[in-house]
C-alpha cells in the first residue's frame, strides 16, 4: 500500500466568470433601463447557498494542509505515528481478547480472527493473489506458522489469565530472547556489554515471576513462552525476509493456523452471542490493521528510531486493565519492567551502532 499526496487545484478558468455579467457595450448598456429590485428572500438565498460551498473548500484547504505537513515530516516521525496508532489498534484487539476469551474458548477466537484476517489480505491482493502464494521456502513457512500458533497460544492465554500490565510487560523479554537466537540461528556476533544488558534483562523477568513469592504463576510462564516463541518468529522472519514478500508470508501463516485450528475449535465451538460476535468481528479487523500500521511504521521509520516505542504498550495495556478489568499491577511487576525495559533499550541502542556497513 502506497501513500499518495493529495494535491489541491485551482480553480478552473471556466469557473471565475460563472454568474458574472453579460458584457454590453456602453451605448447598450447606457440605453438599458433599470433592473427592478430583487425581493428580499431571492437576494438572500445565494447567499445562503454559497455558505455549503465556502465551507467545503474549507474542509479542502485543511486537508491539503494536513497532507502537505504529513509529506513533509521526517520518516521517522511518521513512522513513530504508525508506530502509536498500532499499539492503541492493539490495545483494542487484546482487551476484546480477553473480554471474550473469559466465555469463548481460544482456539475458536484465534480461527474466526485468522479466517478474518486472511479474508481481508486476499480481498486487498485481488487478482494477485496467486502470485502472492508463491514461496520458494514451503518448508520455513509452514514453520513458522506453527511457531506463531504457539506464540499466541501462550501469549494470548496469559492475556487472559493474568493482568495486562504483567503479560505485556514479560512479553518484552522477547528482545533478549532474539540476542539469543540470533548467536545460535544466524551466527550473528554480540559483544560482552550485550550479554551483560542480556542477563540483567532477565534477573527483571524472574523478579516479574516472583518465584520466592507465592510461587510460580504457570500462567506467567506461559507469558515467557509466548515471548521465547516470539522471538523464534522474528527470526524466521529475518530468513524470510530475502526472498518473500510480507503478504505472502502472513498468507502462509493464515493457512497453516487455520488448518491447525478447525479440529479442535470444531471440537470445543461455543456459540457466540450476539455481542460475542461483534467483538470477534472487532478483534479481528483490529489485529488486521495494527499488523498493517507495524509493518507501514518499519517501511517508513528506522527500527532503532521506533522500537522504544514499543514500551507504549505497557502504558497502555495499565490502563486498559485498569479501567476495564479493574486490575492493578503489582509493585514486582512494575520493578522488574523497569529493569527489562532497560536492559532493552540498551540492547536496541548497540545493535543501531552496530549495523553492517
Amino acid at each position: 500500500m502506497s501513500e499518495e499526496r493529495e494535491g489541491g487545484r485551482g480553480p478552473g478558468s471556466g469557473f471565475e466568470t460563472e454568474g458574472a455579467e453579460p458584457f454590453l457595450p456602453r451605448d447598450e448598456a447606457q440605453e438599458a433601463p433599470p433592473e427592478p429590485p430583487a425581493p428580499t428572500r431571492a437576494a438572500e438565498r445565494p447567499a445562503a447557498m454559497d455558505a455549503l460551498p465556502a465551507r467545503t473548500g474549507a474542509v479542502a484547504k485543511l486537508r491539503q494542509g494536513l497532507a502537505r505537513r504529513w509529506q513533509g515530516a521526517s520518516p521517522n516521525l511518521r513512522g513513530s505515528i504508525y508506530m502509536f496508532s498500532a499499539m492503541l489498534v492493539y490495545a483494542v484487539m487484546v482487551g476484546g481478547i480477553k473480554h471474550v476469551g473469559s466465555a469463548i474458548p481460544l482456539v475458536q477466537i484465534l480461527l474466526i480472527r485468522q479466517i478474518i484476517m486472511s479474508l481481508v489480505i486476499m480481498a486487498i491482493a485481488g487478482a494477485a493473489l496467486p502470485v502472492l502464494l508463491r514461496t520458494t521456502r514451503p518448508g520455513l513457512q509452514v514453520l513458522r506458522g506453527v511457531v506463531t500458533l504457539i506464540s499466541m497460544l501462550f501469549g494470548f492465554t496469559a492475556i487472559i489469565m493474568i493482568p495486562l500490565a504483567q503479560a505485556t510487560a514479560i512479553g518484552f523479554s522477547q528482545v533478549l530472547f532474539v540476542t539469543i537466537a540470533a548467536v545460535l540461528v544466524l551466527k550473528e556476533t554480540v559483544d560482552a556489554r550485550r550479554w551483560v544488558a542480556t542477563a540483567i534483562g532477565f534477573a527483571g523477568v524472574l523478579i516479574m515471576l516472583n518465584p520466592f513469592g507465592d510461587g510460580l504463576n504457570i500462567y506467567a510462564l506461559m507469558a515467557v513462552g509466548g515471548a521465547l516463541f516470539s522471538a523464534a518468529i522474528t527470526i524466521s522472519v529475518r530468513m524470510l525476509a530475502a526472498t518473500e514478500r510480507t503478504e505472502t508470508i502472513l498468507l502462509w501463516q493464515g493457512g497453516v493456523l487455520i488448518l491447525a485450528l478447525a479440529v479442535p475449535t470444531w471440537l470445543l465451538w461455543v456459540p457466540p452471542t450476539a455481542e460475542q460476535w461483534i467483538w470477534l468481528v472487532v478483534l479481528s479487523l483490529f489485529g488486521t490493521a495494527g499488523q498493517w500500521l507495524i509493518t507501514r511504521a518499519y517501511q517508513v521509520g528506522e527500527a532503532a528510531a521506533l522500537a522504544p516505542l514499543d514500551f507504549s504498550r505497557l502504558i497502555i495495556s495499565s490502563f486498559t486493565g485498569f479501567v476495564f478489568f479493574a486490575e492493578i499491577p503489582a509493585l514486582a511487576t512494575w520493578i522488574g519492567a523497569a529493569i527489562v525495559i532497560g536492559a532493552t533499550l540498551y540492547t536496541i541502542r548497540r545493535n543501531a551502532r552496530q549495523r553492517p556497513h
